[in-house]
């Protein structure tokens, strides 16, 4: 069984209708509305100095949504890991679980862009081996004579958000639920394990997909197109920021929907519920994946397109993989 659910990076670029205040609330209303229609989580990410808003701090965001929630599962994919104290994100992630009741899956990654590090006054040197470390203390934080509160949880399931093999293994030496939904870092996860001596029963993938789902692609294609192109665009703008690297020629995103999940930044898949769930089920098979998440809202939509996909999402395509 593959639970679906909805991802949010609270983006408000110039050309999106209201205020990043009404932004930040709306996307709390989709959250309520996400658990009502049957979702089975939300998900929160992190970059800091996008010139569009994006979402700084998700446990933040996290803690707002378990307010106002009852059931769903809130996840951060992911925390930048390296930029932060670990007793400061053990302390943070308690709370929201508490909040919520224990319904916290905290995703935490490297990142990459350096501004963000500059900002932060860290270094990115050695940040996989800093992250990996980062999963074993918050262990022994929320253990018997760590931090206060404890956390629901015991403990609260750390995914890491590695992609590839190398990262895959890592997470498999960790004992730790990876975050990609790829079957491909399956054969990876699954040696890291192994060499780790973890029982394989402990084996838990998940992550995002790149796919905006429709139940009508003709009439809808040319609404949803350019706000892809804009995502796509500004993560790969983004990506170069600090690096003295030309930015990126703009992409069509025409090209996007056909091509295979290689990394999140290669394809967009767009079509109908069945169309969706069938491309799904070919990333994901034979692999452990227990969850799956899709953008509730691409570059700055207006408030009815991101509704509309929640809906979708939610009633239409979460049934077909559950």
């Amino acid at each position: 069984m593959t639970e679906i659910g909805l991802y949010f990076d609270l983006r408000n670029p110039p050309h999106r209708t209201g205020s990043a205040a009404r932004l930040h609330a709306f996307t709390l209303e989709m959250c309520e509305e996400a658990e009502r229609l049957g979702a089975g989580s939300v998900w929160f990410s992190e970059h800091h100095l996008f010139d569009d808003g994006y979402l700084t701090q998700p446990l933040t965001f996290a803690a707002a949504a378990a307010a106002r929630t009852r059931r769903i599962r809130l996840g951060t994919a992911i925390l930048i890991a390296p930029l932060h104290s670990p007793v400061e994100v053990a302390e943070q992630a308690a709370l929201v679980d508490l909040i919520s009741d224990g319904r916290l899956d905290l995703g935490i990654g490297t990142g990459y862009r350096k501004p963000e590090y500059e900002l932060y006054g860290a270094s990115d040197r050695q940040r996989y081996g800093r992250t990996d470390d980062m999963v074993r203390r918050l262990r022994e934080l929320w253990s018997k004579g760590g931090v206060t509160p404890a956390p629901v949880q015991d403990p609260i399931p750390v995914w890491l958000g590695y992609h590839g093999p190398q990262g895959a293994r890592r997470a498999g030496l960790l004992g730790a639920p990876l975050l990609t939904p790829n079957r491909e870092s399956w054969t990876a996860y699954r040696a890291g394990l192994t060499e780790g001596g973890h029982d394989l029963a402990v084996a838990r993938m998940g992550g995002g997909v790149q796919a905006w789902v429709t139940e009508d692609p003709e009439r809808d294609w040319p609404l949803v197109a350019p706000y892809i192109g804009y995502q796509v665009d500004s993560y790969r703008r983004h990506m170069v920021d600090g690096t003295g690297e030309p930015a990126p020629k703009p992409i069509d995103p025409a090209r996007l929907v056909d091509r295979d999940a290689r990394n999140p930044l290669s394809y967009f898949w767009f079509g109908t519920p069945d169309a969706i769930a069938e491309r799904i089920r070919g990333l994901t098979e034979g692999a452990p994946v227990d969850t799956v998440y899709l953008w509730g809202s691409v570059g700055g939509m207006p408030e009815e397109m991101v509704a509309e996909h929640v809906r979708v999402v939610s009633t239409r395509l979460a049934p077909l993989l559950r």
